[in-house]
């Protein structure tokens, strides 16, 4: 039965942000998640075990340990959420994996942060920022002057899906869509994430030094995740304009 095995009931969270890490083009949302959880030493808080998610057994470096291959970690001081995600969620079954995530989300009256890289050849010095929002998120996104989508276009894949399903709840939540590499793992474009949304968004403080200082090494180990996405043949999350006519 599709649920969220919770590990540590002890951390007391209040209307907690979650940012989601699922992988996606460029890598945005989990290079993001990871760095978060990383950072802030945060605590493994569940096990999501939902439809769409492949039954794999995970396991570290130096730990023998199995862990579900997505998860929830938790900080209690800055009231926050990540979602790390170590497999593609199957899109054929994203409407499933929403239902169960979602259900959680709305359960503990948590504010989502859903992450989306839009494909782009990189010619801009800096990634540009959008950010949508279901609910009342509009105002979340005013608040943290991230500026709306010029153009129209959709969110595909399972983060596409859970958006979906936070807007038909009228959970309040924001996606951000930032600019990112087609091709290859960009750190960039997550640092970009973190400073201009999730900070903002999150109300935390995050350096992410370590990640441009990093960033060909976290590039090089991501690549082949990236690779096994594409081997996969599927849908992965992503933004897409949608040049037609109205």
């Amino acid at each position: 039965m599709a649920h969220v095995q919770l590990h540590d009931d002890s951390l007391e969270l209040t209307e907690p942000t979650l940012v989601e890490g699922l992988p996606g083009v460029g890598l945005v949302g989990k290079i993001a998640a990871d760095h978060l959880v990383e950072q802030f030493e945060m605590t493994h808080y569940g096990s999501l075990h939902c439809e769409g998610i492949p039954r794999v057994a995970v396991y570290g470096k130096g730990d023998g340990a199995v862990k579900a291959p997505v998860r929830l970690y938790a900080d209690e001081a800055r009231d926050l959420v990540v979602l790390q995600s170590d497999i593609p969620v199957s899109p054929s079954q994203a409407v499933e994996f929403s239902s169960c995530l979602t259900g959680w989300i709305a359960e503990h009256d948590a504010t989502p942060i859903f992450l989306s890289g839009l494909p782009t050849d990189k010619d801009a010095d800096e990634p540009a920022l959008y950010g949508v929002s279901t609910g009342d998120g509009a105002s979340l996104l005013e608040a943290a002057d991230i500026s709306f989508p010029t153009e129209g276009g959709l969110i595909s894949g399972p983060t596409g899906a859970l958006i979906n399903r936070a807007a038909e709840l009228d959970i309040t939540g924001v996606g951000l869509i930032v600019e990112s590499d087609k091709r290859f793992p960009d750190p960039e474009a997550a640092r970009i994430l973190l400073l201009r949304g999730i900070e903002p968004l999150a109300g935390i403080d995050v350096d992410t030094n370590d990640l441009v200082a990093r960033a060909e090494e976290i590039r090089t180990a991501k690549e082949q995740f990236a690779k096994r996405m594409q081997d996969a043949d599927e849908e992965s999350t992503q933004a897409k304009p949608l040049r037609m006519f109205q």
